[in-house]
């Protein structure tokens, strides 16, 4: 047996709670390779006694936790850090396994755990209070910020380490106890992760990992009275579900759905921009919140720019994420987005679009068992094509022309999301235009890497509330004291 199986293997139907490894009591649910549609473990489903174990445990570790020196949860976020970063390879592995992108690309993913793990530390040690001057002598007020509480983080499976990673960093540099509910897609990248907040030394109760599905496990976390933080990263729908079952007031991070538009003006290095197009319209398969569905041209460089996007896509290699580790694409992690990606596509071919390439699953016996679709290009759509309207979550983008940029300003921001938007021009007045008028959180021009660690990272209208990264991102886990103290000197 591989290393990489003896670990899911070990990982399966265990719990990480109390800081240690327990089995689970409850059903168990299947995980599969969708590379190749083969059984790899198991994961129990965590039952309600052991939910309300593990949060009593939480509780109990919240305030020696937030009482540590900012420099103690540093050490420890340091620790994990360098732990996570000397296992890359492994812990890729095991992604890959079960998530089905290819190897390279989920031990990048890795680093950027890691990365936060450094970030998060870095910032524990900078979180200051302030000093407010008071109207009258004698008094000073102090606006202390302090550790909220328990968080229950919601986590989906298309980047199940760095979403992880966002949540638990931040919740322990605050000093938050953090209780990851990993999607039961991909729930070993987290159980192994939680392997080494062990090794790292982070104190029983402050990480735990319940598995099992969203709305049993899920939903017990959001519903326990005694969390008052929900960080959540999914879709819309069940981010507002989220929102309208809370029996409580309770603190609400959730990162939601996309949809989000490119738009390429006459002014664009058209070469950059057919770069940028591929790369975030099909990594990962589409399967990424802030991955391009729809993309506005102008249109004296439209044919110009789908003859070249054409010509970029059918140069994807697609392949087994295991067995071709630097393949461009990999499988997609399970049925629902596969299907709705056919659906879409559809859709758009009844309603009178073009099909440049894709469109079908790809040819060889590599592909048979597994989820596997070509990146597909369809030009000439309207707004009524559900690839411009929905977030398609898949391997398919749209493309449609425009005649002036108030006309592509108006249909990007026409969506009930407010993610990200993607601009190319070297026109400066149509830069700060887009940058002004675009209506989302996250804006990339003349490239397609929307977010950085150390940025705030969130969206707009459906698209969610709060946000990750940066140094924003930590104080999402606290909570504001204001202290006004009589001190009579001067008074």
């Amino acid at each position: 047996m591989s290393e990489m199986h003896e670990v899911v293997t070990r990982l399966s139907g265990k719990l990480f709670a109390q800081g240690r490894f327990i089995a689970g009591e409850g059903a168990r649910i299947p995980v599969r390779n969708p590379a190749r549609d083969e059984l790899i473990g198991h994961i129990a489903v965590a039952t309600p006694f052991e939910v309300r174990e593990t949060v009593a445990a939480a509780v109990a570790a919240w305030r020696p936790w937030a009482g540590q020196p900012a420099r103690v949860r540093a050490a420890a976020l340091h620790a994990l850090g360098r732990l996570i970063l000397e296992d890359a390879a492994g812990m890729a592995e095991v992604m890959t396994l079960e998530q089905g992108k290819p190897f390279n690309e989920a031990q990048g993913e890795i680093r950027k755990l890691a990365e936060a793990c450094h970030f998060y530390a870095e910032e524990a040690v900078r979180v200051h209070g302030e000093v407010i001057p008071n109207d009258q002598p004698g008094y000073q007020s102090l606006v202390l910020r302090e550790a909220i509480g328990v968080v229950a983080a919601i986590t989906p499976w298309n980047y199940p380490a760095e979403l992880v990673g966002w949540k638990l960093c931040a919740a322990v540099a605050a000093g938050c106890p953090v209780i990851i509910k990993p999607s039961e897609f991909t729930p070993f990248t987290a159980l192994y992760i939680a392997d080494k907040t062990r090794q790292a030394g982070i104190p029983p109760g402050v990480v735990s990992v319940l598995t099992g599905d969203g709305a049993g496990v899920g939903q017990a976390l959001v519903d326990h009275p005694d969390i008052p933080k929900v960080a959540f990263t999914g879709s819309s729908r069940t981010g507002l579900r989220i929102q309208q079952s809370c029996p409580a007031i309770k603190r609400l991070s959730l990162e939601l759905g996309g949809n989000c538009p490119l738009l390429v003006t006459r002014h664009a290095d058209l070469q950059q921009a057919v770069q940028g197009a591929v790369r975030r319209a099909f990594r990962n398969m589409g399967q990424i919140c802030i991955a391009i569905n729809r993309i506005y041209v102008e249109r004296t460089v439209y044919e110009d720019f789908l003859m070249q996007l054409t010509a970029a896509t059918r140069k994807l290699v697609i392949g087994d994420g295991l067995l071709s580790p630097q393949a461009d694409l990999g499988a997609m992690a399970q049925v629902a987005p596969l299907q709705k990606t056919r659906q879409h596509l559809q859709d758009a071919l009844d309603k009178g679009a073009r099909l440049l390439t894709g469109g079908a699953v790809p040819q060889g016996e590599a592909f048979d068992k597994g989820l596997f679709f070509q990146p597909s290009i369809v030009a000439d759509c309207t707004p009524e094509m559900l690839v411009m309207r929905e977030e398609t979550f898949g391997p398919l983008v749209g493309v449609a022309p425009f005649d002036d940029l108030d006309e592509a300003i108006a249909l990007a921001n026409d969506t009930p999301y407010g993610l990200a938007a993607y601009v190319y021009t070297q026109n400066l007045q149509e830069i700060h235009r887009c940058a002004a008028e675009l209506d989302v959180g996250n804006v990339a021009i003349n490239h397609v890497d929307a977010g950085i660690m150390n940025a705030p990272y969130g969206g707009r209208k459906q698209s969610g509330i709060g946000v990750e990264h940066g140094r924003e991102g930590l104080l999402e886990y606290f909570q504001f004291k204001h202290v006004r103290l009589r001190h009579g000197v001067g008074g």
